[in-house]
């Protein structure tokens, strides 16, 4: 009996483990029930719209029909391995907001004059899917079906997909490969999928820098109500926004919408029998084809759109230089990137042979920033790089390779060529190595500072300051290492900040300004404060204001602080007054030094009135130029002259920082030396012998471009200061694409969006440097002058319908930085002006429809603002000086 009994609380034991086990396997998924037809409603939505919405409605539509689903086939021994199909029918497709019949594109139209005879029949052809365990095995549908077809029908799939425990998991549907997280409740699930962790097949590109750049928020949620072992309701919600991170307002938001309402049950076809799905598929209809989840790209060909030179045509009028610095430059320079990136080598060519003079640069502007292999093949077989007459082309295609969004190997490959080649022009030369360590630091940032071509030219640039004894070719390398930002490269800049060359210190010691403060070593330090301190050697003033800088924006120690606050009284005279002024702009405007620099000073040895009532005429000032929510803009005008009061150096930047990046997004330098003997002035310690020399330097938007020189040698500067007209020099003048954001966004609905952010800039820089000998007097001038326009543009082409919308912001600006010296007396006078002219900024929003027969709706609305001008504020002793000026000037 006790045998007995023990069998019998063993076999109910294991009855209760298989029915608890046949439980957890029912917990897998949906289930249906044989002989049973389940009949839906079915309806996908979509909006697009700003991220705030508009008053107008969303662009967009509303695709119902009803659905049929019944089982097909099961496993035998596994309940869970389901073969469904799923019948289409009553489609229907109505405008997404509802307004008037002027503004409904589909009024007086049917499904089948919308979707096409052919398409409706193809959407309302029964297809199949294979669930196992709740999650799709195979897709079977049609190879003859229009891809957009496929893709509806694999979004109603993407509903039928969940698990019925809680838990994440990595799933595959029509989003593509993606963390997904379901939570279970009592007959509801939740599934939240993990957007940015979806891959598909389809890449995009951005731009590298956060601050130019474009941010995108997405989620996604569907709910899952449970009735009888299968779905009652599944309701999903879908959402993307687009913002651009210097401006959040020009925003586009796409919304999608699945509902899936079960409406009724009614006796279906009985379960077919067979061995496995491939045999049950193919006994239905042998065209049957397991397609794939994931859907394939879509080809979409522009029917009646320009052809490139047909666009050139049309946009010519704005690219001439006098139009560069209007608005309508810009765009048009944008809408020419996109028709050049979808056209042949050979069509580009055509239009690069037929620009005139006068618009060719702005055409190779266009061209090399379109980055695809076509138009990067024509500028290499337009260009000349062994004729030294064709500078100016050379030049932009360089500096538009130097600011590329996305590059890749094949541009510096192109670039090395250039570089092994012959080349006419040394400023050619110099720039086409300058410019390759900008893209090494470009590609390094993407994660392929690997690639063959990548590390050759990291080993040319690293190696090239040590392998020559050529002044220009060892300042050429620095200017390489200094835009390459290679951690490798510091200890070659240090070796250099401590060199006899001036050029050379100053490049180093500027570049190691750049790195990020984690790198700056203990032996970087110690060899930058031998040369402020001038342990070794005497160095020229500039070199040590730079040393000055690279200290105390280097997270500098309590005693690195004490002793530059000690040699303050000890230095030339405009030289202890930069420092000085340097000291005070860092604790006034709050920089990351400034609780060490109050530290130091409560030490009275280093802060008393002997060291900090020096006069001169040098300073450096920071301030605001803009802040608000999106973005930070802060300016720095540091001025150092010599004892005899002309100008040592120039140095004006600007920064924008946003979502805690930073962008250097302009400096300009000028400097000077060896101009004493023009007055017959005595020049400081350590300038006794430097020869007559005036240039400029600009670094815009991360790029150090190739400095230029005002003149060199004293009879230079004799033939040019009686030449002089006091027109500035150019240094920069083009076209920039500053903001280049490309992605398709994959609806859970099957639909696509694709998404284009762009920003371009129109930009004239240039300066210049008067001297009078007759009044006593010089004066340097920055001016900048710019135009930038940033649209967004968010399409759904479904090629039955498209929809979409473009948000679009546009402003034009100046900016002037001029400084103006009397060296009649000392401390001679000298006053700095930094003024912002008034200003437009227009925002719009344009939404758009189109059906196949050229039927079209657009509507456009804007928003102009003036911003008025304003003279930057410096100090107040720039101030009192700048009245002085000016009285005596009258």
């Amino acid at each position: 009996m006790l045998v007995r009994a023990v069998f019998w609380i063993c076999a109910v034991t294991c009855v209760t483990a298989s029915t608890k086990g046949d439980d957890a396997a029912a917990a897998a998924g949906p289930r249906l029930h044989n002989n049973q037809l389940y009949k839906f409603s079915y309806t996908t939505e979509l909006l697009l719209d700003k991220a705030r919405g508009s008053k107008e409605g969303s662009a967009g539509y509303r695709i119902s029909s009803d659905v049929n689903i019944n089982l097909v086939w099961r496993d035998p021994s596994n309940k869970e391995d389901q073969l469904i199909q799923l019948a289409i029918s009553n489609v229907r497709i109505e405008p997404a907001s509802q307004g008037s019949e002027k503004n409904n594109i589909l009024h007086g139209s049917t499904t089948e004059s919308i979707l096409g005879k052919s398409k409706l029949a193809a959407l309302t052809k029964p297809f199949l899917v294979h669930l196992k365990n709740g999650k799709t095995k195979a897709f079977y549908s049609y190879w003859s079906e229009p891809s957009t077809i496929r893709n509806l029908k694999r979004g109603i799939t993407s509903l039928l997909q969940f698990q019925i425990h809680t838990g994440k998991v990595v799933e595959n549907d029509v989003s593509g490969r993606c963390t997904v997280q379901y939570k279970a409740a009592e007959g509801q699930v939740t599934r939240t999928k993990f957007l940015e962790t979806c891959k598909t097949s389809e890449t995009g590109f951005t731009t590298h820098s956060t601050v130019l750049g474009v941010s995108r928020k997405s989620s996604s949620v569907t709910v899952f109500k449970l009735e009888d072992g299968f779905i009652k309701s599944a309701v999903a919600e879908e959402t993307h926004s687009l913002a651009v991170s210097a401006r959040r307002s020009t925003a586009a938001k796409i919304v999608s919408r699945q509902t899936l309402l079960l409406v009724g049950k009614e006796a279906g076809p009985m379960e077919m029998a067979g061995k496995d799905v491939a045999g049950v598929v193919k006994s239905i209809d042998d065209k049957l084809a397991a397609v794939g989840i994931v859907p394939e790209k879509l080809k979409t060909q522009c029917k009646g759109c320009p052809t490139l030179f047909e666009h050139w045509q049309v946009v010519q009028k704005q690219l001439e230089p006098a139009s560069l610095s209007k608005a309508t430059a810009p765009r048009s320079f944008l809408g020419f990137i996109q028709s050049i990136r979808k056209a042949s080598k050979d069509e580009i060519l055509k239009v690069l042979k037929s620009a005139s003079k006068t618009t060719l640069p702005q055409v190779v502007d266009a061209v090399t920033s379109s980055q695809t292999p076509a138009s990067l093949d024509a500028m290499l077989e337009f260009l000349n790089f062994t004729d030294a007459k064709g500078l100016v082309l050379q030049e932009r295609f360089l500096y538009a390779c130097g600011f590329a969004s996305h590059p890749n190997e094949k541009m510096l490959t192109a670039l090395l060529n250039i570089a092994k080649g012959k080349i006419g022009s040394t400023e050619i030369k110099e720039s086409v190595v300058i410019i390759m360590g900008a893209l090494v630091h470009k590609l390094c940032l993407k994660g392929s500072c690997d690639l063959p071509t990548v590390v050759q030219v990291k080993n040319m640039i690293l190696e090239g300051p040590e392998s020559t004894n050529v002044e220009s070719e060892v300042q050429m390398y620095l200017l390489a290492l200094k835009n390459s930002l290679l951690p490798e490269a510091i200890p070659i800049l240090t070796r250099f900040a401590e060199s006899e060359v001036g050029s050379y210190s100053t490049i180093a010691l500027t570049a190691l300004q750049r790195y990020d403060v984690h790198l700056i070593t203990p032996e970087v330090k110690q060899t930058v404060n031998r040369v402020y301190h001038q342990n070794r050697r005497i160095y020229e003033k500039n070199v040590r204001a730079a040393a000055a800088d690279v200290i105390l924006s280097s997270n500098p120690s309590y005693m690195e602080v004490k002793n530059l606050l000690l040699s303050i009284g000890d230095l030339p005279h405009e030289m202890n007054k930069y420092m000085l002024s340097k000291i005070q702009d860092i604790l006034r405007f709050q920089m990351p030094a400034s609780k060490t620099i109050r530290q130091a000073l409560k030490d009275m040895i280093s802060h008393n009135y002997d060291r900090f009532a020096k006069v001169g005429s040098s300073s450096s000032y920071s301030g605001f130029m803009t802040k608000s929510r999106d973005v930070t803009s802060t300016y720095s005008l540091d001025i150092l002259y010599s004892g005899s009061g002309i100008l040592r150096r120039s140095n004006m930047n600007i920064y924008g920082s946003s979502q805690g990046s930073m962008l250097h997004g302009l400096q300009v330098a000028i400097e000077a030396q060896g101009l004493e003997t023009l007055i017959a002035a005595t020049p400081d310690e350590g300038e006794e012998d430097l020869e007559s020399f005036a240039g400029m330097s600009a670094l815009l938007f991360d790029v150090q471009l190739r400095p230029v020189t005002f003149f060199k040698g004293y009879s230079d500067l004799m033939s040019k200061m009686f030449s002089m007209t006091g027109e500035p020099m150019n240094v920069v003048k083009g076209l920039i694409l500053l903001t280049d954001h490309s992605e398709v966004i994959q609806l859970q609905s099957g639909l696509k969006a694709s998404a284009e952010f762009q920003g371009g800039l129109a930009i004239d820089i240039s300066g210049g440097m008067e001297i009078s000998l007759w009044y006593r007097e010089s004066k340097t001038s920055v001016n900048n002058r710019a135009a930038l326009v940033v649209t967004g543009n968010v399409t759904v082409d479904m090629d039955f319908l498209r929809a979409g919308l473009e948000v679009s912001f546009e402003t034009e600006a100046s900016l002037d930085f001029i400084t103006t010296v009397q060296f009649s007396e000392y401390p001679f006078l000298v006053c700095m002006q930094m003024d912002k002219a008034t200003f437009p900024v227009s925002e719009y929003f344009t939404r758009y429809e189109s059906l196949p027969s050229g039927k079209s709706i657009k509507s456009r609305k804007g928003k102009k603002q003036l911003v008025p001008g304003s003279e930057f504020p410096l100090h107040q002793e720039n101030s009192n000086m700048c009245k002085r000026v000016f009285e005596s000037s009258w």
